[in-house]
């Protein structure tokens, strides 16, 4: 029987499994990378987003090294115990390393590497789940993008997305409006997926993505030093005023 020459479906979601291989390689890479530089620290992510830690490898690709990969076999390449630690010190290293954290390798001096973690900050949007960091109510009147410069009213051809994301509006001279005020969220109250998508498109920004240093290991004395600030929340709300190479 001839195959079907219908079209198929071919799901573009799927994602290699890592492989021993994989694992090996980044166990080799992290244990290479001790040799070779003067400090590691291990650092959080608070609401992580790929994009951000891109630009984080960017920025430092000339001056470090940076690991984000799974937290067990980076801390198997540092070793665990004193008998398995790759270099002196390293196992009381590794002992910080849980949850979502990665290894930057680096020889810049500690106040340098401090400082620029302490003002790196890349406010985001929120994504459902994330718990509200203030309450957001549009006003009657026009549903206005806060994003754009100046701000401006959507389009009439956006006017049923916005309903179906939960807004009573009705069209005047093309323009989405408000006969009453709108509440998107609440302050402290986890995001739905159309509050998330809501906040998205008026431009409302709610999260920061940072990095936080926990840990510096010093190659030369073989010392760790926890860092003062070194716990993170998962998500960190925006001021008012969400991998080895």
């Amino acid at each position: 029987m001839p195959k079907s020459r219908r079209s198929k479906v071919v799901s573009l979601t799927k994602v290699a499994k890592k492989t021993k291989e994989h694992k090996g390689a980044l166990l080799a890479n992290v244990q290479e990378n001790s040799d070779k530089w003067k400090y590691c620290y291990v650092f959080s992510v608070g609401t992580m987003r790929n994009t951000h830690l891109k630009t984080v490898r960017k920025l430092w690709k000339d001056s470090a090294r940076i690991f984000f990969g799974r937290a067990a076999v980076m801390a198997k390449g540092l070793g665990t115990t004193p008998e398995e630690e790759h270099r002196p010190g390293l196992h009381k290293l590794s002992q910080h390393i849980k949850g979502q954290v990665g290894l930057l390798f680096t020889n810049s001096g500690p106040q340098e590497v401090i400082e620029w973690f302490d003002n790196f900050r890349q406010p985001d949007f929120a994504r459902a789940g994330n718990i509200a960091s203030r309450t957001v109510t549009l006003p009657v009147g026009p549903v206005m993008r806060i994003h754009s410069d100046p701000p401006e009213p959507f389009p009439h051809n956006e006017d049923p997305q916005l309903r179906k994301l939960g807004l009573t509006t009705t069209l005047k001279k093309g323009v989405p409006m408000l006969e009453t005020p709108h509440t998107i969220c609440e302050k402290g109250k986890a995001l739905t997926s159309e509050q998330a998508q809501l906040l998205k498109l008026i431009g409302e920004k709610m999260v920061v993505f940072r990095i936080a240093l926990k840990a510096r290991w010093d190659s030369e004395t073989g010392v760790v030093t926890e860092m003062e600030g070194g716990a993170i929340e998962d998500q960190d709300e925006v001021e008012d005023a969400e991998m080895s190479e």
